[in-house]
Formats: structure tokens, C-alpha cells, sequence
């Protein structure tokens, strides 16, 4: 199909994406990656009146570390992010998700920002930032604020994002000695959106007991969804299979799976069991002293 017209804009700066948005509100859409929007664009999903280009916005893609956080541009590309030697180094649940995200093609547009801003709980970084207590830094005609990742997924494709702001930044706490994260998501082929994924970072002490653990899930509900229960369940016990099997059984009561082409509730919510369980274990076994 083809797209409804609609007038298109390229900003040189943040300054001008922004004025943009304030001054077309509702009608306006950013363009990132572009590897969501323009297929709901062909299908008139999305029918805006104003297509606002951020990608020529110097400023926006970067991947760096200081001593509190790993700091991502929110244009950064995906596969800029798969490539990053800190990512594979110290942020191994970032390189898994990444490397499961469509096929390459698509991840040499698609951005990080994009992932998230698009709010579709079947992406995969929603889950993994949410098991690294991630913030998202936004910037709209009043300045920046940062969102706790909690707080930022709303609704089905909606965030918290005002209709004047521009998602900037996402800073990820720099993992303590004794961490390790996994992502591990279960698709029908290769490239495909999870029919249900996990995502799991763990804090271990000295004595290889569970200090923190954060847990996000793919794709079984209206949103990317935190399991709550399985975390708490987790503090204080060994990292081991017969705790992880208990934290993969709360986790799959957190799901909020329907039935689709992807399979029936009930499946997903078995596979939640399991994937969590595995994405545990080798969160566990990717622990650095």
C-alpha cells in the first residue's frame, strides 16, 4: 500500500525537531530508523500530517561508559550497539538482544530509541531494559527529565512520553562486581517478534547469593511487563535450578498472554516458565567478580 500524504520535515538540530512537535502536536510523528513507522505508514496505521526526520540530528547516536552508567544515544543503531566492544565486554544482555532483534538489514537502521519509544511489547529491549533498571532521558520545550524505565511504558504503544518530547539518551546503571545479565527469546523463525522472551540481570555477594535480580518479560501482555514476584523471590537464596525453577513459576503468573497466530495463552505462559528459568542460569553463569 501507500502512505497518506503527509508534509515532511528534516530539523538540523534538537531545538528544531522539538519546536516542530509543539507547533503540529498530534498530527506529528518523529522519524528514527524508520523500520516501524514506515510499515504502519504503508498500511495507514499511522496516518500523520507531519513526518518530522531526526536522523540528520548530530548529538544522538553514541555508546559510552563513565563511572555510573553505559550511556546510548537514542539514534544509535542497532547494529552500531551489537558491534560495541564495552556492550560484549561488560553488557552481555545487551549483545544478546540486539543480535535477536529482525536480521541485519534491519538493524543497520533500526535504532535503540526507536525500539523503545515505539512502545510495541513485543520488541525486545522494553524486557532488557527493564531487568537493568534503565532511565530514559527525555528532552521537550521545558528541558530534560529522566523516566525510570518503570515508569515509561503506559500502554499498548503508549509511553510517557509527551507529544512535544524527544527521547535523547538511555543510561544503564554500570553493573557491580558480581553481575551477569541474559536475554533469551523464543520466535517461530529467525528475525521474527518473540512469541515470548526474558530478560535477567543478577547481583551475586561473595558467598554466590542472589543480591539483586531484575526480570522483564516479552510480549505476554499489553506491555513489557516486570516480574515482580519472581525477583523478591530471588533475594537471598543461591543461584541455583531448583530457585530458578520457583522464580520461572512466579514469573509466568506475572504473564498476561492471549491467543494469537503465535500460539494460545496457555503455551506462552509455559515458555515464560522455561525461558526464564534459562535466562537465569546463564545470567549466572555470565557473573564477573
Amino acid at each position: 500500500m501507500i502512505p497518506g500524504a503527509f508534509e515532511y520535515h528534516a530539523p538540523a538540530d534538537l531545538a528544531g525537531a522539538i519546536a516542530l512537535l509543539t507547533r503540529y502536536g498530534d498530527e506529528a510523528k518523529l522519524l528514527a530508523g524508520g523500520q516501524s513507522l514506515i510499515p504502519m505508514l504503508r498500511f495507514r496505521l499511522a496516518q500523520p500530517a507531519h513526518l518530522i526526520d531526526v536522523g540528520r540530528i548530530d548529538g544522538l547516536a553514541f555508546i559510552r561508559e563513565d563511572d555510573r552508567y553505559l550511556r546510548i544515544g537514542a539514534m544509535t543503531r542497532e547494529a552500531d550497539l551489537e558491534a560495541a566492544p564495552v556492550v560484549a565486554e561488560r553488557y552481555p544482555i545487551l549483545l544478546d538482544t540486539a543480535a535477536v532483534i529482525a536480521d541485519p538489514l534491519v538493524r543497520n537502521l533500526a535504532t535503540v530509541g526507536g525500539n523503545l519509544a515505539h512502545a510495541d511489547p513485543a520488541n525486545d529491549h522494553p524486557a532488557t531494559m527493564l531487568a537493568q533498571w534503565a532511565e530514559l532521558v527525555a528532552q521537550g520545550p521545558n528541558g530534560t527529565r529522566v523516566i525510570p524505565v518503570d515508569e515509561f511504558f503506559l500502554d499498548l504503544f503508549t509511553t510517557a512520553l509527551a507529544h512535544d518530547e524527544i527521547l535523547t539518551e538511555i543510561r544503564i546503571p554500570r553493573p557491580e562486581p558480581g553481575s551477569g545479565g541474559a536475554y533469551v527469546k523464543l520466535e517461530r523463525k529467525v528475525g521474527d517478534y518473540a512469541i515470548a522472551g526474558v530478560a535477567a540481570q543478577l547481583k551475586l555477594d561473595a558467598a554466590g547469593r542472589i543480591e539483586r535480580a531484575g526480570i522483564g518479560l516479552t510480549n505476554v501482555g499489553a506491555t513489557p511487563l516486570r516480574a515482580e514476584a519472581a525477583e523478591a523471590a530471588l533475594i537471598d537464596q543461591p543461584a541455583d535450578e531448583m530457585v530458578f525453577r520457583a522464580a520461572g513459576e512466579l514469573a509466568a503468573q506475572r504473564a498476561e498472554p492471549t491467543d494469537d497466530l503465535r500460539g494460545p495463552a496457555d503455551y506462552k505462559r509455559a515458555m515464560i516458565r522455561t525461558l526464564t528459568v534459562r535466562a537465569l542460569q546463564r545470567a549466572a553463569e555470565r557473573v564477573r567478580p
